[in-house]
């Protein structure tokens, strides 16, 4: 018992940075979506770059390392890699990217990219299932949305990428939805909206 204890109070002495990692995630998610949509031109694409690396990156990786506190292999997981995602695409976008611009096998490059991600993103869907259906709806319409956007670069075809962005804004919802629930549940100390909760997560 003197071994339990101590770590049920580290736990409960950090607030659950679920829904911050979400709502991170979730914004993101939603201007970078609205370019592969075509709502927006390529010419100011460059506007989603700061959003990936403070909120989308840098605030999710933060998320990350807290949930590794709370003991929480899924979150820690989760948040820690689509944090370095997010990190790795401003990189991709502001330095790689324009190198790459005149080699023609890019679209592969870029599709490959997006291919490891939605295997990542596939076998974390599995795992969701214990968290929530809330959860398992971000990460079903994310190996969605990175398996169209992967296919649109490997074939180079519009209409796919405009699929996945529409994906891609459904799976920002869906996220939204998730961090809204995980806010107003702990502000009113009480179940808000249902997120239909999985078994205990380790």
């Amino acid at each position: 018992m003197s071994q339990v204890e101590p770590q049920s109070s580290t736990v409960q002495s950090v607030a659950d940075p679920a829904p911050l990692g979400l709502a991170a995630f979730a914004m993101t998610t939603v201007v970078l979506s609205c370019y592969n949509t075509g709502f927006l031109g390529p010419a100011t694409e460059a506007v989603v770059l700061p959003l990936a690396l403070f909120y989308g990156g840098l605030t999710q990786l933060l998320a990350g390392m807290w949930e590794f506190r709370r003991r929480n292999t899924f979150g820690a997981t989760a948040f820690s890699s689509f944090g370095a995602f997010w990190l790795a695409y401003y990189l991709l976008a502001k330095d790689v990217a324009p190198t790459l611009a005149t080699a023609a096998d890019a679209h592969k490059a870029v599709g490959l990219f997006l291919l490891v991600w939605a295997i990542f993103t596939a076998y974390m869907t599995v795992a969701s299932v214990r968290v929530s259906g809330a959860v398992l709806a971000v990460f079903t319409a994310l190996t969605l949305t990175f398996v169209l956007l992967s296919i649109g670069e490997f074939a180079t075809s519009d209409t796919a990428t405009k699929i996945g962005g529409w994906l891609g804004l459904l799976t920002a919802a869906f996220a939204w939805y998730a961090s809204f629930a995980g806010v107003v549940s702990s502000t009113f100390g009480r179940d808000v909206v249902p997120t239909m909760p999985g078994g205990p997560v380790r």
